[in-house]
């Protein structure tokens, strides 16, 4: 099963004709968690033909508009098309208040139950878990309480190897779960089948980490070493690193030089300041440092 990321927002802010603030929605193991939710964020759902009905689990990273301003209008959609199953919203403390504080004064009836997860660990906690996906908090340094989140499928069971399987009649249908987890198999005349005859390996668990607004911040590579693929604000390119310090926010180099250190697969820069026309300069500076960058596309799916 592939894992897919649809990029619906990535500019900071203010929304323009052609972009969106932060949002995304990840595909994973048949699960779908959106990733903060900018305005207009259910406006870009609809232009990816998402399913509302699909997504269970929503993720906020902080409580600044460009995060999280789409979320009462989301939620308010949802009853509209009929919802009755619970949504799950994790995100700073506060946002149960500020999120029912509007619904109460606009006399939002929901219909469904909203399950808050507050959260205000400043270290890293996993937050969510089933038998197929783990979801671990990345706390970051901005200028209030934020997290960025670590998306990793577990491990997955082991390929029977059908054609050396039927070589042997002991071995049985009901026999194959403990094949897929790993275990060896004893014929009755005591000899032992080695797993790795019967199987084949598994496709690697792939894994996938939003880091949102923050400064450089080294504390994070531990956390998303070797992910798959890392997504990483850089408001600013580095001749303006004071501003990006002063505001909470990363240059494109520092978050070239967040892959490189924590060796992940693939970097996808955002959350640009609209002070750039051609937003190129980020890849082209962030290129200098971990060549495997990309810059984001509305609406574009990433294969993970």
């Amino acid at each position: 099963m592939s894992t897919y990321l649809t990029i619906l927002g990535f500019n900071s802010a203010i929304p323009t004709v052609n972009t969106s603030p932060t949002s995304q929605l990840l595909e994973m193991e048949e699960r779908c968690f959106l990733i903060d939710c900018g305005e207009g964020t259910q406006v870009q759902l609809r232009k990816a033909k998402a399913r509302f009905s699909k997504i269970n689990h929503i993720f906020i990273s902080h409580l600044h508009g460009d995060h999280c301003f789409g979320l009462p209008g989301l939620i308010a959609s949802f009853r509209l098309l009929g919802r009755d199953v619970p949504l799950h919203v994790y995100g700073p403390k506060g946002i149960k208040k500020m999120l029912e504080t509007i619904f109460t004064i606009t006399e939002t009836h929901r219909g469904f139950e909203v399950v808050y997860h507050e959260l205000n660990n400043s270290e890293s906690e996993k937050i969510y878990e089933d038998n197929r996906v783990e979801v671990y908090t990345i706390p970051l340094d901005h200028r209030i309480y934020c997290n960025g989140y670590l998306f990793k499928e577990k491990q997955k069971d082991r390929h029977l190897n059908m054609q050396e399987i039927s070589k042997y009649k002991e071995i049985e249908t009901c026999d194959y779960h403990h094949l897929k987890a790993g275990k060896d198999f004893e014929l009755s005349d005591g000899y032992v089948l080695k797993n790795e005859i019967l199987t084949t390996d598994p496709a690697l668990p792939v894994s996938y980490a939003f880091c949102s607004d923050t400064r450089y911040l080294e504390s994070v590579i531990p956390i998303i070493k070797n992910v798959t693929v890392l997504y990483h604000e850089s408001t600013f390119l580095h001749d303006l690193k004071e501003m990006a310090d002063y505001t909470g926010h990363t240059t494109a180099l520092e978050a070239a030089r967040i892959a490189r250190q924590a060796e992940v697969g693939k970097l996808i820069l955002g959350h640009f300041s609209n002070r750039y026309g051609d937003l190129t300069v980020f890849t082209d500076e962030a290129r200098t440092v971990f060549p495997n960058t990309f810059l984001p596309k509305a609406l574009e799916v990433v294969k993970i």
